[in-house]
């Protein structure tokens, strides 16, 4: 469990248009703070996100490293145009690889400094905040402040759309109920910690998905200390906000990890979540066939069974597997796969629940039983096959 203390006091940001000014160089001095910023399609707000850390950390020895996720739109070009005049512009490109909290976990490791930020590069969080975080951090007062953007009255400020608020108001409550992390921010992406915490809990983090702090909080040992910040979220400046519905199947997913103590992957989660609106799907399916089709049995069940695995597959390749997403001739390969894989996960569901059933009659442990193994035997071989790195 971890406890928190609000601070109180920050002053509204100014929303004008941040000059680009002379970047200092840093010299050869190691930085007392690295500014970890994941971007994915960014080209337009790098220099404005780098002129602003620079105003910001003007007596700070500072770095910031930009962790791209192969835009196509040109931003590592454009951190690599200002890296080549400034040395605390850093830059790393990951290919075949998705995920924002992976980019930002791989951006810490990377660090030069004690302590690390995290900023989206978007410009919604205020970078003059950053100083203030980090004297927290050096005084010794918190070894996690996090930005948040809640009053303490918990009311969002700007910068969130109505349904963008509600869903983050509950998914907090949720998370502090479940999880108790007490916070009133666990899904905030602005927050500094130190480097030492992060190398101690990395190998527990999801990196899928995108609420990393909440990861962080649930993950961290106890005795933790934190304390947040309230700030202004302002308005996005450039571009568009990747945050959609598929966010709130990966909060899910990784609560009900940390819920089971790291038992269920997140990944597996999310399987399992599609597999249960595939059963849906196929009882549907089996239905119309019956009532529409005038067909029997068994041939409605295999029908209802292909169109099941065929939604099955489809949601995974854009939600379980989007990091891994296939598209084109590999996709069609790929539903074959999925198919064969799946129709041997259904001889392993009957297997196991006939062996169950022979030893226990209470059917319904029986089915469960093989339901069990077939979703595990399905995700397994689905990772290593249908979605293979």
């Amino acid at each position: 469990m971890v406890t928190s203390e609000t601070l109180t006091g920050i002053s509204a940001p100014d929303t004008a248009s941040p000059a680009i000014g002379s970047l200092r160089a840093a010299g050869n001095a190691r930085p007392q703070l690295t500014v970890v910023i994941p971007t994915y399609c960014e080209a337009g707000n790098i220099a404005a996100m780098i002129a602003a850390l620079d105003a910001a950390l003007a007596s700070i020895r500072w770095e910031v490293i930009f962790v791209d996720d192969d835009s196509p739109d040109g931003t590592m070009s454009a951190i690599r145009a200002i890296g080549a005049n400034d040395p605390r512009v850093r830059a790393m490109r990951r290919v075949g690889r998705r995920g924002l909290a992976g980019a930002v976990i791989e951006g810490m490791l990377a660090s030069g400094a004690d302590i690390v930020a995290v900023v989206d590069a978007d410009l919604q969080h205020d970078e003059k905040l950053l100083p203030r975080m980090l004297s927290e951090i050096e005084a010794g007062g918190a070894d996690i402040v996090i930005g948040t953007r809640y009053s303490q009255s918990g009311e969002a400020r700007e910068g969130f759309s109505t349904a963008r608020r509600i869903s983050s108001t509950l998914a907090t409550a949720l998370s502090n109920l479940l999880l108790r992390t007490n916070v009133s921010d666990p899904m905030s992406g602005f927050f500094m910690l130190k480097r030492s915490l992060i190398d101690t809990i990395a190998p527990s983090l999801s990196p899928g998905g995108f609420k990393l702090l909440l990861d962080i909080l649930a993950s961290a040992p106890s005795g933790v200390r934190i304390r947040e910040i309230p700030y202004v979220f302002r308005p996005r400046r450039v571009g568009k906000s990747k945050l959609d519905g598929i966010v709130i199947a990966d909060f899910l997913g990784l609560l009900l990890a940390k819920v089971s103590g790291n038992l269920l992957p997140p990944r597996f989660v999310l399987f399992a979540l599609v597999g249960s609106l595939g059963l849906v799907i196929h009882l549907f399916a089996l239905r119309s066939a019956l009532h529409f089709g005038g067909t029997s049995f068994n041939v409605a069940q295999i029908f209802a069974s292909f169109v099941a695995m065929t939604f099955n597959f489809f949601l995974n390749n854009v939600l379980t597997f989007r990091d891994r997403r296939l598209s084109g001739f590999e996709a069609i390969k790929g539903l074959l796969i999925f198919y064969v894989v799946c129709s041997v996960g259904a001889l392993a569901n009957i297997g196991v629940a006939d062996l169950v059933y022979s030893h226990d009659t209470t059917w319904w442990r029986a089915g469960i039983a093989g339901a069990l193994m077939a979703a595990v035997f399905n995700y397994a071989v689905s990772s290593a096959f249908t979605w293979r790195r």
